[in-house]
């Protein structure tokens, strides 16, 4: 049985837009890190978007600009299967299977699946997850920047009660990224 994992990438106030951020030779090498345990992503139609076809075309041609770039593009291609939320996606490629039902159902099916674990990222989709109680383990990358503006992580989402995390570990890292692991408690 698999554990849902939500790693994102967040600014010091807060923001989770990732135009606001700088990502860097550690921070694509920590991410791919946490993509070695991994057989299933799950997206929301936005984030999708955003990660495929451009990180498959990377690990493809080898083009990033950078060695930890193309070394997370192939974990990244190398992932089983992305699952994607949407009622608005007509298409996907490759590995990609679109699903319109319900989020919750989706997912306990999903962790009940013989593997490894499942990993999600962006704002909406794992903000519903974390509202539903599914996510497992949570992995933030701080980065040292202010933004002012931005998408923020559970906008619009009501917990039930305060959610209580465990420590499990940090990193520091050179570039003054900080590297945050929670577990639920």
């Amino acid at each position: 049985m698999g554990k849902l994992i939500f790693a994102i990438n967040i600014t010091l106030d807060g923001c989770c837009d990732h135009t606001k951020m700088i990502a860097n030779e550690e921070v694509h090498a920590y991410h791919t890190n946490l993509l070695r345990d991994i057989d299933t992503i799950v997206y929301g139609r936005k984030t999708y978007e955003l990660m495929v076809p451009f990180w498959p075309d990377i690990a493809k041609n080898h083009s990033g600009q950078t060695k930890a770039m193309n070394k997370f593009a192939q974990a990244f291609d190398s992932v089983n299967e992305i699952v994607v939320f949407s009622r608005s996606l007509e298409k996907a490629e490759g590995k990609t299977r679109i699903v319109r039902t319900n989020l919750r159902d989706e997912i306990l099916k999903l962790k009940k699946e013989e593997g490894k674990n499942i990993i999600t990222g962006g704002v909406d989709i794992p903000s519903q997850l974390i509202e539903l109680g599914l996510v497992d383990e949570y992995f933030f990358v701080i980065h040292p920047i202010v933004a002012g503006e931005g998408r923020r992580l559970l906008e619009g989402i009501s917990l039930q009660e305060k959610l209580q995390l465990n420590l499990a570990g940090s990193k520091f890292l050179k570039s003054g990224h900080v590297a945050l692991h929670y577990l639920k408690q």
